[in-house]
């Protein structure tokens, strides 16, 4: 077997000047200050080393520069809006490797409004796909904090949720073809607007969700809606988890797939954002143990929607699911209702350190996990705090731990794997996932062989062969 390189290899010289000659040198990155931004997460948790940072701005250059790096056994780690949260796109250190950038790749190449599909470069970012789309009177409906900085092809790779699942799914369910480029530098061109195509195996799901560990998302063909004609926002007020559960229930009796936002929020979140943003304003007079968030897009129109949602709100109140609520009246007050729920990350970032988790669990599961996994941590960690929010139209929770009050934040974070062991634990007992939307990258990659069968394992490791025998592909990462 041969060796795999090293950063030191003498070989890198000649292997930079095809990228050079491939791209450019201008689009060859090798200074240590240029390359600095692309080699540390998002959440400045990992950092690694690179021998370059190689920006091309076009299908073929991707291919030209994989191939080279076929050639000469040089890792390749694909990065758009370096925003993940789990390392995913960091290079590992001690590994001849690229970081390969996509973000010049950002072209809309093409809008068929009749077919309801856009066709979009890997490095588009996600708010222009949402703002390209609204031009032609059709929504994009993946939304999610980074939408701003945030890549369509990230977003396919690490297969992005965002607090519209509930209604159009997740960027698997939006994603009808791809583009990519193999770990040997071909192309595949599967960039089909179909919604029926059974001519084999669905090659499309292999990629998206794999990290970039099987090949280089470059374009895709995503599904675009009809533009809503109103959309009507509400926070309620309840006492439990369960009596969220109940309201989505019936949220989804009354308003059927009009019901496209379900956002979970406990006290202590609602807490930390009016802390920490005194400009966003808490709604009620008083303090309740949980706030749900709801949305609903009508295709009718505005007096349409009100009018399910206060019959909806009405069966509420009198069930006793509901002890209070508030509906926006215009669209800045939906917008200051969404600010609660958007701002929850920066308030927990202002608040100090915390121990993050994205789990999912069967909706009907959620409020059990929730009661037997708190009682758990409280045991084990008297006093501290959970910060727990997310969709829980689709059972995804952020489920954040907290140290006490008045704990030092580094002391608490040492207790991370054993929080993480009964968090995890708690999840897989439930029949959930350790990761909803923000994939494993090489945060939760060990951690995923403790839940996943030897027969799953086995066959993750027979695809990643297959298709990257070398192991080129983002190492490190997902297997």
């Amino acid at each position: 077997m041969t060796a795999v390189p090293s950063m030191s290899d003498t070989r890198s010289g000649s292997f930079l000047e095809l990228c050079r000659a491939a791209l450019g040198p201008t689009h060859v990155l090798t200074e240590a200050h240029d390359k600095s931004p692309y080699l540390t997460d998002w959440r400045r948790r990992y950092s690694g080393d690179a021998l370059a940072v190689l920006l091309p701005s076009t299908t073929e250059e991707v291919a030209a520069v994989v191939r080279a790096c076929h050639a000469h056994r040089i890792a390749i780690v694909p990065q758009g809006g370096n925003t993940s949260l789990c390392g995913g796109a960091t290079p590992v250190s001690g590994r001849a490797s690229v970081v390969l950038s996509l973000k010049r790749l950002n072209r809309i190449r093409d809008i068929d409004p009749l077919n309801n599909t856009i066709t979009v470069e890997a490095g588009v970012i996600l708010q222009q796909l949402q703002q390209a789309a609204s031009e032609h009177d059709r929504l994009f409906p993946l939304s999610l904090a980074a939408e701003g900085s945030c890549t369509i092809g990230g977003n396919l790779s690490t297969n992005a949720g965002g607090t519209a699942v509930l209604r159009y799914g997740n960027a698997r369910e939006l994603c009808l073809g791809l583009e990519v480029v193999t770990p040997h530098g071909e192309v595949w061109d599967g960039l089909r607007g179909l919604r029926k195509d059974n001519t084999g195996y669905d090659l499309r799901d292999l990629f998206i969700g794999a990290e970039g560990t099987l090949g280089i998302i470059t374009a895709a063909v995503m599904k675009l809606y009809p533009a809503p004609r109103a959309r009507v926002t509400a926070l309620a007020a309840v006492q439990s988890p369960r009596a969220a559960l109940s309201l989505l229930s019936l949220a989804q009796q009354y308003a059927g797939p009009a019901l496209t936002g379900f956002e979970l929020m406990s006290a202590l979140c609602l807490t930390l954002v009016t802390r920490h943003f005194p400009q966003l304003r808490y709604p009620f007079a008083a303090p309740y143990p949980q706030a749900v968030l709801l949305e609903l897009s009508d295709s009718e129109s505005e007096a349409h929607g009100r009018a399910t949602f206060e019959a909806m709100m009405e069966a509420a109140f009198e069930a006793g699911i509901v002890a209070d609520a508030v509906v926006a009246e215009s669209v800045q007050q939906s917008r200051a209702l969404w600010n609660l729920r958007e701002h929850i990350p920066l308030a927990q970032v202002e608040e100090g350190k915390n121990i993050k988790h994205d789990i999912a669990v069967p909706i009907s599961r959620v409020a059990d996990f929730i009661e037997a996994t708190d009682a758990r941590l409280q045991q084990a960690f008297p006093g501290c705090r959970m910060v727990t929010f997310g969709h829980l139209g689709d059972g995804n929770l952020h489920y954040n731990v907290s140290p006490p009050e008045g704990v030092d934040h580094d002391a608490f974070l040492a207790n991370q794997d054993a929080v993480n062991r009964i968090v995890h634990d708690s999840v897989h007992r439930f029949g959930g996932s350790i990761s909803a939307e923000h994939g494993l990258g090489q945060l939760k990659r060990e951690e995923n062989r403790r839940y996943k069968s030897d027969v799953e394992l086995g066959m993750m490791r027979a695809i990643k062969t297959a298709l990257d025998p070398q192991a080129l592909m983002n190492p490190g990462k997902v297997v």
